[in-house]
């Protein structure tokens, strides 16, 4: 993104909240604080030393104020954009811009949902559309399989191809102990779930949990002195194509591809240059359909290049590796989990899950139906 200074500031601690279906009472808002002061504590800074407050969720319109009050912190530098699911990705960009423009010095990105306790419906409301909603589609899903039917219809993409992606999913979130998914699955038992909305069974859409987080971003500078690695923001980039899917441009790209240019020529890399890929998976389609966009195969193509358990362990591209949200957690919006799991993967955390000598990691959130895309490209130190 233009006027981004690549590596000008890092991640200096991560932590997610509590998980799956969380205590009686507990608010977004609750939620954020428990990330925060975990992440705090990830990195060894203390809440008075925060001075940049970004956050969002669907439970609360003014979320950002909310946890101003939470956190007596009347004078921080606040963001609270929201476009769905992508709003932390593009949070990383604006805290950069703000770290490096002297306007905070130790910013904070957060998220909290209870949509599992409180109920989806409760948790986020859908605008009326005068277009879409008297056809009473079933959203998100029904989006997202429109996209994918597309997508099978012009590149002969299968359900087969669609189904391995939850399959790989699931082999990663066996090896991530916080993950809400603990039993195996197979193509077949894919195919042969619930359907929801056609082509997609339920195991081909994201879970519904509570659940919450936080990551912590300082300059550069500071960054070194502090107990973790610094993870290095080396690219960002975003672009919204539509808000309804009825006016998406064309079903089969996503505005990932202008996202990911925008991050690539930041960073000054391309896709053969990343380590780990962490996609926002919020349907099976979501993994194909970014790869694609991203440059890691060409258009059309996702469908034979995920096969064989490429994006499995011990594939030869890692992809979504703490299982993503069709197996690990998904409180709603996940684009937070996404950079909580690169820079544990960059750091070297991971335990079983580990990617071997991992430098690099792209991050790509998705927000709404398809419609904002957001990229961050991480780097440990030996980026730079």
């Amino acid at each position: 993104m233009r006027g981004l200074q690549r590596g000008g500031a890092a991640i200096v601690g991560v932590a997610e909240s509590d998980l799956g279906a969380v205590a009686d009472l507990m608010s977004p808002i609750d939620l954020m604080a428990q990330g925060i002061q975990r992440a705090l504590a990830d990195c060894g800074l203390t809440l008075k030393e925060v001075d940049g407050l970004f956050c969002a969720t669907t439970q609360a319109r003014t979320s950002v104020m909310s946890l101003v009050e939470y956190l007596g912190l009347p004078n921080a530098y606040t963001d609270s954009t929201i476009v769905g699911g992508s709003s932390f990705e593009i949070h990383v960009a604006h805290a950069l811009a703000a770290i490096t423009a002297g306007l905070c010095s130790v910013a904070v990105i957060a998220y909290g949902s209870t949509q599992r306790t409180v109920g989806r419906r409760a948790a986020s409301v859908r605008e009326y559309n005068p277009y879409e909603t008297p056809f009473k589609p079933f959203l998100p899903a029904s989006a997202y399989a429109l996209a994918a039917s597309r997508h099978m219809h012009q590149f002969g993409t299968t359900r087969e191809q669609l189904a391995e992606v939850a399959v790989a999913a699931r082999q990663w979130a066996l090896l991530n102990p916080a993950a809400w998914e603990k039993k195996p699955l197979t193509v077949a038992e894919v195919i042969a779930a619930r359907p929801v909305s056609d082509p997609f069974t339920v195991r081909d859409c994201c879970l519904v949990t509570d659940g919450g987080g936080a990551v912590i971003m300082t300059s550069a500078e500071r960054a070194r002195t502090l107990k973790q690695p610094p993870i290095y923001v080396l690219g960002c980039g975003q672009s919204i194509t539509h808000a309804t899917i009825s006016s998406m441009p064309d079903l089969t790209v996503s505005g990932a591809v202008e996202s990911g240019r925008q991050a690539y020529a930041m960073a000054g890399m391309s896709a053969a240059d990343i380590d780990v890929v962490e996609l926002y998976d919020a349907f099976t389609l979501n993994t194909i359909l970014f790869l694609e966009d991203l440059g890691f195969c060409a258009k059309g193509e996702g469908g034979p290049f995920i096969s064989g358990g490429r994006i499995a362990p011990g594939g030869a591209l890692p992809v979504n590796t703490n299982g993503g949200g069709l197996s690990y957690c998904h409180p709603g919006m996940y684009g937070l989990f996404l950079l909580i799991e690169a820079v544990r993967q960059l750091r070297g955390e991971c335990g079983q899950r580990q990617v071997a000598g991992c430098e690099t990691a792209i991050v790509h959130g998705n927000g709404g139906v398809l419609s904002a895309q957001s990229t961050v490209i991480l780097g440990t130190g030996a980026t730079l």
